[in-house]
């Protein structure tokens, strides 16, 4: 059973990472030069309203369906209308609710079009997790990770041949939009075939209304903490965009440019942190020691993320002028400060797994309303002053301060050590990675290459610090 999953695992992982890099940097970062950052800031505005509010496509559905198909896959013909049928509702109030936020918020015609747009992407993307949720309850890993990427694959064929075919007019951010709700249709069709040939299953809808309701009372803290962290990780573009001033569009595309990346390296961090959550959740329930895992997933995701976070100090605007264009150094401080939100992000898949593996529910809603009011606060008050900048700053500031939060806690509620001498260790190798990127960043070579050689630095650190070893890594994987 080890070997079946560490190889559905490590499948999964390498589908993940021969696609999804090639959406963000070939089709996505090409989108945002050719309809300029003024228009791209307006839909990147416009899909992190819907993701604030994507909480309601699902209120825990996936969950409870994989919870019960992969225990009883004899109940996959019953409870699937069922569900199919209240996700369909949960759409149509979702659409609702995003598209009068949308009107409250004084978007203009144009803009609502475009949003109406997005909200079938998230309401289509939504019912393609809980179909391949199905899939992946009845254990058929490679399948489900084939189709978690045939829409990324089809919107890269459809969005290539818009960007690069010869003779193609201007690419418009609505050929955009467009392209993925029909690219996430077909991905559907595709899935709805699958499903009901493993299974066969009927699409006729059949809404149990006692059964979904107490699956969404018991999903209730769940659904809140979803919708808080989205707003403290979300709403910043949408406020550069609204009060911004008249350059509030291009402030928030900037923003986008340089959330890219951040968002590329989150992607490592969430595959870590989906592997952590039913880990810690087996110790947990064992009573077995967890500290060792927690160690060496900090060893690992830590020092990494301070390598990410020094090149965009050292070489951001380099970074930035090298992805997009009309990008100076104002683009490249944005940049660095939200890169250095990477480590607190880090430290989030950790300890704030660490802290829902244990049903600690509550307190961290109590967290996320700290992060939000934070954030909304910091931001009305800097976003004015110093636009996209100022943005990055107040998310910098949140992270952090939700990062030392999730580690008190954690040390709290599961009497862990607090391992001074791992902090020490992390702090000395912050310091020589500093100083490696300052010295390299002064050499008069190609700044690429001086990037390349501050990477080589960071990861000889690593080794020196003994932060991962393989002997440390054979010891866990025996156990």
């Amino acid at each position: 059973m080890r070997r079946f999953f560490v190889k559905n695992l490590l499948f999964v992982i390498a589908v993940n990472l021969l696609v999804k890099p090639l959406w963000v940097f070939l089709v996505d970062r090409t989108v945002q030069n050719r309809v300029g950052h003024a228009g791209y800031g307006t839909y990147q505005a416009l899909v992190n309203l819907g993701l604030i509010f994507n909480i309601i496509l699902d209120f825990g559905l996936t969950y409870y369906n994989t919870h019960i198909i992969s225990g009883s896959p004899g109940k996959l013909r019953s409870l699937f209308p069922a569900m199919l049928s209240a996700r369909l509702v949960l759409a149509g109030v979702y659409a609702i609710i995003v598209l009068l936020t949308g009107w409250l918020l004084g978007f203009s015609t144009g803009e609502m079009l475009l949003l109406m747009g997005i909200v079938a992407i998230q309401s289509l993307n939504s019912l393609m997790l809980f179909l391949r949720s199905n899939i992946s309850a009845l254990h058929k890993f490679r399948l489900d990770a084939l189709l978690s990427v045939t829409d990324r694959l089809l919107m890269i064929c459809v969005c290539s041949v818009l960007l690069f075919w010869p003779g193609m007019p201007d690419f418009k951010i609505e050929w955009f939009v467009l392209a993925q709700v029909a690219c996430y249709a077909a991905a559907i069709i595709l899935a709805l075939y699958f499903i009901r040939r493993i299974a066969s299953v009927s699409f006729v809808p059949s809404f149990n209304t006692r059964e979904v309701s107490g699956i969404i009372k018991k999903s209730i803290p769940y659904a809140t903490l979803v919708f808080l962290m989205a707003v403290h990780m979300r709403a910043d573009t949408i406020l550069i965009e609204r009060i911004s001033g008249p350059d509030g569009k291009n402030f928030a595309g900037i923003y986008a440019a340089g959330y890219r990346l951040l968002d590329v390296g989150n992607m490592f961090g969430i595959m870590f942190s989906g592997m952590l959550l039913p880990m810690f959740g087996r110790l947990l329930s064992q009573q077995g020691d967890i500290q060792p895992i927690v160690r060496l997933s900090v060893n690992i995701l830590l020092p990494c993320a301070f390598i990410a976070t020094g090149a965009a100090v050292f070489f951001g605007t380099d970074i930035m002028q090298w992805l997009y264009t009309d990008m100076d150094a104002y683009s490249g401080r944005v940049f660095a400060w939200l890169m250095a939100c990477f480590p607190a992000y880090c430290i989030m898949y950790i300890y704030s797994t660490l802290l829902t593996a244990n049903g600690n529910l509550a307190l961290l809603n109590k967290v996320a309303i700290v992060g939000v009011v934070i954030n909304l606060s910091l931001n009305l008050w800097l976003i004015p002053e110093q636009q996209a900048l100022g943005a990055a700053k107040v998310a910098f500031i949140t992270q952090t301060t939700l990062a030392f939060l999730y580690i008190f806690f954690s040390g709290r509620k599961l009497h862990m050590h607090k391992g001074i001498k791992l902090l020490a260790a992390h702090m000395g190798y912050v310091l020589l990675l500093g100083t490696a990127g300052f010295l390299c960043a002064q050499l008069h070579i190609y700044w690429l290459y001086a990037m390349l050689l501050y990477g080589l630095c960071g990861l000889v650190l690593i080794f020196l610090f003994r932060f991962v070893s393989v002997s440390s890594v054979k010891a866990l994987m025996a156990k």
